[in-house]
Protein backbone atom coordinates (compact mmCIF):
# COMPACT_ATOMS: atom_id res chain seq x y z
CA UNK A 1 0.00 0.00 0.00
CA UNK A 2 1.29 3.46 -0.84
CA UNK A 3 2.11 6.16 1.69
CA UNK A 4 -0.95 8.15 0.61
CA UNK A 5 -3.07 5.04 1.06
CA UNK A 6 -1.81 4.61 4.60
CA UNK A 7 -2.62 8.23 5.41
CA UNK A 8 -6.24 7.77 4.34
CA UNK A 9 -6.70 5.57 7.38
CA UNK A 10 -5.76 8.40 9.76
CA UNK A 11 -8.95 9.68 11.41
CA UNK A 12 -7.49 12.53 13.45
CA UNK A 13 -6.80 14.73 10.43
CA UNK A 14 -9.31 13.21 8.11
CA UNK A 15 -6.67 11.27 6.18
CA UNK A 16 -4.52 12.84 3.50
CA UNK A 17 -7.11 15.52 2.77
CA UNK A 18 -6.92 16.89 6.31
CA UNK A 19 -3.14 16.82 6.30
CA UNK A 20 -3.05 18.52 2.91
CA UNK A 21 -5.40 21.26 4.17
CA UNK A 22 -3.07 21.97 7.07
CA UNK A 23 -0.08 22.08 4.71
CA UNK A 24 -1.89 24.44 2.32
CA UNK A 25 -2.77 26.75 5.19
CA UNK A 26 0.85 26.71 6.31
CA UNK A 27 1.94 27.62 2.78
CA UNK A 28 -0.54 30.48 2.28
CA UNK A 29 -0.34 32.12 5.69
CA UNK A 30 2.75 34.07 6.81
CA UNK A 31 5.22 32.38 9.14
CA UNK A 32 4.90 33.41 12.75
CA UNK A 33 7.15 33.40 15.78
CA UNK A 34 5.48 31.48 18.56
CA UNK A 35 7.59 32.90 21.37
CA UNK A 36 4.37 34.35 22.81
CA UNK A 37 1.71 32.20 24.53
CA UNK A 38 -0.74 32.33 21.60
CA UNK A 39 -0.98 29.37 19.28
CA UNK A 40 -0.37 29.60 15.56
CA UNK A 41 -2.87 31.71 13.61
CA UNK A 42 -2.79 28.91 11.09
CA UNK A 43 -5.45 27.25 13.19
CA UNK A 44 -3.14 24.30 13.83
CA UNK A 45 0.16 23.45 15.45
CA UNK A 46 2.15 23.79 12.19
CA UNK A 47 4.66 26.61 12.44
CA UNK A 48 6.79 25.98 9.37
CA UNK A 49 7.62 23.36 6.76
CA UNK A 50 10.75 23.81 4.66
CA UNK A 51 12.71 21.63 2.26
CA UNK A 52 16.50 21.86 1.99
CA UNK A 53 18.61 20.54 -0.87
CA UNK A 54 22.39 20.78 -0.82
CA UNK A 55 22.15 23.09 2.18
CA UNK A 56 19.89 25.57 0.39
CA UNK A 57 16.24 26.26 1.10
CA UNK A 58 14.18 24.94 -1.81
CA UNK A 59 11.12 26.78 -3.18
CA UNK A 60 8.00 25.47 -1.50
CA UNK A 61 5.75 23.60 -3.86
CA UNK A 62 2.92 21.20 -3.11
CA UNK A 63 1.69 20.03 0.27
CA UNK A 64 3.58 18.13 2.95
CA UNK A 65 2.87 14.68 1.51
CA UNK A 66 4.03 15.68 -1.97
CA UNK A 67 7.11 17.37 -0.52
CA UNK A 68 8.16 14.28 1.42
CA UNK A 69 7.53 11.97 -1.53
CA UNK A 70 9.57 14.23 -3.82
CA UNK A 71 12.51 14.33 -1.37
CA UNK A 72 12.49 10.55 -1.03
CA UNK A 73 12.19 10.07 -4.76
CA UNK A 74 15.24 12.22 -5.53
CA UNK A 75 17.20 10.66 -2.64
CA UNK A 76 18.76 13.88 -1.38
CA UNK A 77 17.71 16.82 0.76
CA UNK A 78 15.45 16.77 3.80
CA UNK A 79 12.28 18.29 5.20
CA UNK A 80 12.20 20.37 8.38
CA UNK A 81 8.73 20.47 9.91
CA UNK A 82 8.18 22.72 12.93
CA UNK A 83 5.25 22.22 15.33
CA UNK A 84 4.09 23.98 18.46
CA UNK A 85 2.17 22.03 21.13
CA UNK A 86 0.33 19.69 18.73
CA UNK A 87 -2.62 17.61 19.87
CA UNK A 88 -2.90 13.88 19.30
CA UNK A 89 -5.23 14.41 16.36
CA UNK A 90 -2.97 17.02 14.77
CA UNK A 91 0.09 14.82 15.12
CA UNK A 92 -1.51 11.55 14.04
CA UNK A 93 -1.18 12.09 10.28
CA UNK A 94 2.39 13.35 10.61
CA UNK A 95 3.37 10.33 12.72
CA UNK A 96 1.90 8.04 10.06
CA UNK A 97 3.64 9.87 7.23
CA UNK A 98 7.11 9.69 8.82
CA UNK A 99 6.57 6.28 10.47
CA UNK A 100 7.29 7.58 13.97
CA UNK A 101 7.27 5.20 16.92
CA UNK A 102 4.12 5.45 19.08
CA UNK A 103 6.11 5.83 22.31
CA UNK A 104 8.06 8.76 20.90
CA UNK A 105 4.86 10.31 19.57
CA UNK A 106 3.25 10.03 22.99
CA UNK A 107 6.24 11.74 24.62
CA UNK A 108 6.22 14.50 22.02
CA UNK A 109 2.53 15.29 22.51
CA UNK A 110 2.32 14.95 26.29
CA UNK A 111 5.58 16.82 27.04
CA UNK A 112 7.01 17.07 30.60
CA UNK A 113 9.75 14.63 29.67
CA UNK A 114 13.23 14.22 31.05
CA UNK A 115 16.05 15.24 28.63
CA UNK A 116 17.05 12.14 26.69
CA UNK A 117 18.05 10.67 23.34
CA UNK A 118 16.42 7.45 22.15
CA UNK A 119 16.66 5.42 18.95
CA UNK A 120 13.63 3.90 17.28
CA UNK A 121 14.80 2.00 14.23
CA UNK A 122 16.02 4.53 11.67
CA UNK A 123 14.71 7.49 13.70
CA UNK A 124 16.43 9.35 16.51
CA UNK A 125 14.25 11.03 19.14
CA UNK A 126 15.76 13.73 21.37
CA UNK A 127 14.22 15.74 24.19
CA UNK A 128 15.71 19.06 25.30
CA UNK A 129 14.56 21.21 28.21
CA UNK A 130 14.57 24.88 27.27
CA UNK A 131 15.03 27.58 29.90
CA UNK A 132 14.33 31.29 29.95
CA UNK A 133 15.24 33.92 32.54
CA UNK A 134 12.18 35.77 33.82
CA UNK A 135 12.95 39.46 34.21
CA UNK A 136 11.89 41.06 37.50
CA UNK A 137 12.46 44.44 39.09
CA UNK A 138 13.11 42.99 42.53
CA UNK A 139 13.63 39.45 43.71
CA UNK A 140 11.01 38.39 46.25
CA UNK A 141 10.16 35.17 48.04
CA UNK A 142 7.65 34.36 45.28
CA UNK A 143 9.47 35.67 42.19
CA UNK A 144 9.69 33.35 39.19
CA UNK A 145 13.29 33.37 38.02
CA UNK A 146 13.50 30.47 35.55
CA UNK A 147 10.78 29.41 33.11
CA UNK A 148 11.16 26.05 31.38
CA UNK A 149 9.81 24.51 28.20
CA UNK A 150 10.67 21.60 25.93
CA UNK A 151 11.82 20.89 22.41
CA UNK A 152 11.40 17.39 21.00
CA UNK A 153 13.31 16.52 17.84
CA UNK A 154 12.69 13.61 15.49
CA UNK A 155 15.65 13.03 13.19
CA UNK A 156 15.50 10.67 10.23
CA UNK A 157 17.46 10.16 7.05
CA UNK A 158 15.47 12.79 5.18
CA UNK A 159 13.48 14.71 7.77
CA UNK A 160 13.63 16.73 10.97
CA UNK A 161 10.51 17.30 13.05
CA UNK A 162 10.71 19.76 15.94
CA UNK A 163 7.92 19.88 18.51
CA UNK A 164 8.08 22.82 20.87
CA UNK A 165 6.25 23.23 24.18
CA UNK A 166 6.23 26.43 26.19
CA UNK A 167 6.05 30.15 25.57
CA UNK A 168 9.71 30.62 24.69
CA UNK A 169 12.47 28.87 22.75
CA UNK A 170 11.38 29.88 19.25
CA UNK A 171 13.50 28.24 16.56
CA UNK A 172 12.85 30.91 13.94
CA UNK A 173 16.12 32.81 14.51
CA UNK A 174 18.01 29.51 14.61
CA UNK A 175 16.52 28.48 11.28
CA UNK A 176 17.61 31.78 9.71
CA UNK A 177 21.10 31.39 11.13
CA UNK A 178 21.41 27.89 9.72
CA UNK A 179 20.17 28.99 6.31
CA UNK A 180 22.95 31.56 6.19
CA UNK A 181 25.55 28.79 6.71
CA UNK A 182 25.07 26.23 3.96
CA UNK A 183 28.22 24.37 4.97
CA UNK A 184 26.34 23.01 7.99
CA UNK A 185 22.94 22.39 6.43
CA UNK A 186 24.48 20.39 3.60
CA UNK A 187 25.35 17.73 6.20
CA UNK A 188 21.69 16.95 6.61
CA UNK A 189 19.26 16.58 9.52
CA UNK A 190 22.02 15.89 12.05
CA UNK A 191 23.26 19.45 11.51
CA UNK A 192 19.85 20.74 12.61
CA UNK A 193 19.94 18.51 15.69
CA UNK A 194 23.37 19.87 16.61
CA UNK A 195 22.24 23.45 16.07
CA UNK A 196 19.24 22.95 18.36
CA UNK A 197 21.39 21.31 21.06
CA UNK A 198 23.93 24.12 20.83
CA UNK A 199 21.16 26.74 20.94
CA UNK A 200 19.60 25.16 24.04
CA UNK A 201 22.91 24.88 25.90
CA UNK A 202 23.83 28.48 25.03
CA UNK A 203 20.53 29.54 26.60
CA UNK A 204 21.53 27.61 29.71
CA UNK A 205 24.71 29.65 30.00
CA UNK A 206 22.85 32.93 29.42
CA UNK A 207 20.31 32.10 32.12
CA UNK A 208 23.08 31.07 34.50
CA UNK A 209 24.75 34.47 34.04
CA UNK A 210 21.48 36.22 34.88
CA UNK A 211 20.87 34.02 37.91
CA UNK A 212 24.38 34.83 39.12
CA UNK A 213 23.44 38.51 39.24
CA UNK A 214 20.51 37.67 41.54
CA UNK A 215 22.77 35.57 43.75
CA UNK A 216 25.30 38.41 43.94
CA UNK A 217 22.57 40.83 45.05
CA UNK A 218 21.36 38.47 47.76
CA UNK A 219 24.92 37.84 48.91
CA UNK A 220 25.62 41.57 49.15
CA UNK A 221 22.43 42.11 51.14
CA UNK A 222 23.19 39.28 53.57
CA UNK A 223 26.70 40.50 54.31
CA UNK A 224 25.63 44.13 54.64
CA UNK A 225 25.46 45.85 58.04
CA UNK A 226 21.82 44.80 58.52
CA UNK A 227 22.26 41.37 56.99
CA UNK A 228 20.38 39.68 59.84
CA UNK A 229 17.24 41.46 58.64
CA UNK A 230 17.52 40.06 55.09
CA UNK A 231 14.58 38.00 53.87
CA UNK A 232 15.55 34.30 53.90
CA UNK A 233 12.61 33.59 51.60
CA UNK A 234 14.57 35.13 48.74
CA UNK A 235 17.40 32.67 49.30
CA UNK A 236 15.02 29.71 49.38
CA UNK A 237 13.31 30.97 46.23
CA UNK A 238 16.64 31.15 44.42
CA UNK A 239 17.42 27.60 45.54
CA UNK A 240 14.07 26.38 44.21
CA UNK A 241 14.59 28.10 40.86
CA UNK A 242 18.14 26.77 40.71
CA UNK A 243 16.76 23.28 41.27
CA UNK A 244 14.41 23.80 38.31
CA UNK A 245 17.41 24.82 36.20
CA UNK A 246 19.38 21.83 37.45
CA UNK A 247 16.61 19.44 36.37
CA UNK A 248 16.85 20.83 32.86
CA UNK A 249 20.63 20.88 32.54
CA UNK A 250 22.13 17.92 34.38
CA UNK A 251 20.18 15.02 32.74
CA UNK A 252 21.27 16.19 29.28
CA UNK A 253 24.92 15.33 29.95
CA UNK A 254 24.73 11.62 29.21
CA UNK A 255 22.68 11.93 25.98
CA UNK A 256 25.10 14.49 24.56
CA UNK A 257 28.04 12.21 25.32
CA UNK A 258 26.26 9.38 23.50
CA UNK A 259 25.71 11.60 20.46
CA UNK A 260 29.37 12.63 20.54
CA UNK A 261 30.93 9.19 21.04
CA UNK A 262 28.60 6.47 19.82
CA UNK A 263 28.10 6.02 16.08
CA UNK A 264 24.50 6.68 15.02
CA UNK A 265 23.31 6.00 11.50
CA UNK A 266 21.40 9.28 11.10
CA UNK A 267 24.23 11.39 12.59
CA UNK A 268 26.94 12.57 10.21
CA UNK A 269 30.38 11.56 11.63
CA UNK A 270 31.63 15.10 11.08
CA UNK A 271 28.81 16.44 13.27
CA UNK A 272 29.81 14.26 16.21
CA UNK A 273 32.84 16.47 16.86
CA UNK A 274 30.47 19.42 17.20
CA UNK A 275 28.45 17.51 19.79
CA UNK A 276 31.62 17.15 21.87
CA UNK A 277 31.91 20.94 21.92
CA UNK A 278 28.28 21.25 23.05
CA UNK A 279 28.93 18.63 25.73
CA UNK A 280 31.87 20.71 27.03
CA UNK A 281 29.63 23.78 27.27
CA UNK A 282 27.00 21.76 29.10
CA UNK A 283 29.64 20.52 31.55
CA UNK A 284 30.57 24.12 32.31
CA UNK A 285 26.90 24.95 32.92
CA UNK A 286 26.56 21.94 35.22
CA UNK A 287 29.62 22.94 37.23
CA UNK A 288 28.34 26.50 37.59
CA UNK A 289 24.97 25.29 38.84
CA UNK A 290 26.67 23.06 41.41
CA UNK A 291 28.83 26.00 42.52
CA UNK A 292 25.75 28.24 42.81
CA UNK A 293 24.01 25.62 44.92
CA UNK A 294 26.94 25.44 47.32
CA UNK A 295 27.19 29.24 47.40
CA UNK A 296 23.51 29.60 48.26
CA UNK A 297 23.95 27.04 51.04
CA UNK A 298 26.84 29.10 52.39
CA UNK A 299 24.84 32.33 52.11
CA UNK A 300 21.93 30.73 53.94
CA UNK A 301 24.21 29.41 56.69
CA UNK A 302 25.83 32.85 57.00
CA UNK A 303 22.41 34.47 57.27
CA UNK A 304 21.35 32.01 59.99
CA UNK A 305 24.62 32.67 61.84
CA UNK A 306 23.98 36.43 61.63
CA UNK A 307 20.48 35.93 63.00
CA UNK A 308 21.91 33.90 65.89
CA UNK A 309 24.53 36.59 66.62
CA UNK A 310 21.84 39.28 66.52
CA UNK A 311 19.70 37.28 68.94
CA UNK A 312 22.68 36.88 71.28
CA UNK A 313 23.25 40.62 71.12
CA UNK A 314 19.66 41.26 72.08
CA UNK A 315 19.85 38.75 74.91
CA UNK A 316 22.99 40.42 76.28
CA UNK A 317 21.27 43.81 76.25
CA UNK A 318 18.22 42.40 77.99
CA UNK A 319 20.41 40.70 80.58
CA UNK A 320 22.40 43.88 81.20
CA UNK A 321 19.29 46.01 81.72
CA UNK A 322 17.81 43.31 83.95
CA UNK A 323 20.96 43.49 86.11
CA UNK A 324 20.70 47.28 86.32
CA UNK A 325 17.04 47.13 87.28
CA UNK A 326 17.73 44.38 89.86
CA UNK A 327 19.53 46.87 92.19
CA UNK A 328 16.59 49.24 92.82
CA UNK A 329 14.24 46.27 92.83
CA UNK A 330 16.22 44.63 95.63
CA UNK A 331 16.57 47.79 97.73
CA UNK A 332 12.91 48.75 97.32
CA UNK A 333 11.90 45.19 98.09
CA UNK A 334 13.85 45.27 101.36
CA UNK A 335 12.41 48.60 102.48
CA UNK A 336 8.94 47.58 101.39
CA UNK A 337 8.71 45.02 104.20
CA UNK A 338 6.28 45.97 107.00
CA UNK A 339 8.47 45.78 110.09
CA UNK A 340 8.22 48.32 112.90
CA UNK A 341 11.93 48.48 113.61
CA UNK A 342 14.02 48.99 110.50
CA UNK A 343 17.31 51.01 110.17
CA UNK A 344 16.94 54.53 108.79
CA UNK A 345 13.17 54.10 108.62
CA UNK A 346 12.49 57.28 110.59
CA UNK A 347 15.81 58.98 109.82
CA UNK A 348 15.52 62.34 108.07
CA UNK A 349 18.21 61.56 105.48
CA UNK A 350 17.26 57.90 104.99
CA UNK A 351 15.28 58.38 101.76
CA UNK A 352 17.91 60.56 100.01
CA UNK A 353 20.61 58.09 101.05
CA UNK A 354 18.76 55.10 99.63
CA UNK A 355 17.99 56.93 96.36
CA UNK A 356 21.63 57.97 96.09
CA UNK A 357 22.90 54.43 96.66
CA UNK A 358 20.50 53.08 94.05
CA UNK A 359 21.53 55.72 91.49
CA UNK A 360 25.25 55.20 92.02
CA UNK A 361 24.93 51.42 91.85
CA UNK A 362 22.89 51.57 88.62
CA UNK A 363 25.35 54.02 87.05
CA UNK A 364 28.32 51.79 87.95
CA UNK A 365 26.61 48.75 86.41
CA UNK A 366 25.62 50.70 83.30
CA UNK A 367 29.17 51.95 82.76
CA UNK A 368 30.57 48.45 83.23
CA UNK A 369 28.18 46.86 80.72
CA UNK A 370 28.72 49.70 78.27
CA UNK A 371 32.48 49.33 78.48
CA UNK A 372 32.22 45.57 77.79
CA UNK A 373 29.93 46.08 74.79
CA UNK A 374 26.78 44.69 76.33
CA UNK A 375 24.91 47.98 75.99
Amino acid sequence: MTMAGNLRKVTGLGGVGGLRRVARLARRRPRVDLSHPARSPLGSSVVNCVTYRDGVRAPHGGDLVDTVERVRKHGHGFVWLGLHEPTNDEFAGIAELFDLHPLAVEDAVEAHQRPKVERYGETLFAVFKTVCYVEHEELTATSEVVDTGEIMVFVGRDFVITVRHGRHGSLGPLREELESDTTQLVKGPSAVLHAIADHVVDDYLNVIDSVQEDIDKVETEVFAANGARADPGRIYQLKRELLELKRAVVPLGRPLLDLADRPVRVIDPEIQAYFRDVSDHLLRATEQIAAFDELLNSILQAHLAQVTVAQNEDMRKITAWAAVIAVPTMVCGVYGMNFDHMPELHWRFGYPLVVGVISVSCWVLYRGFRRNGWL
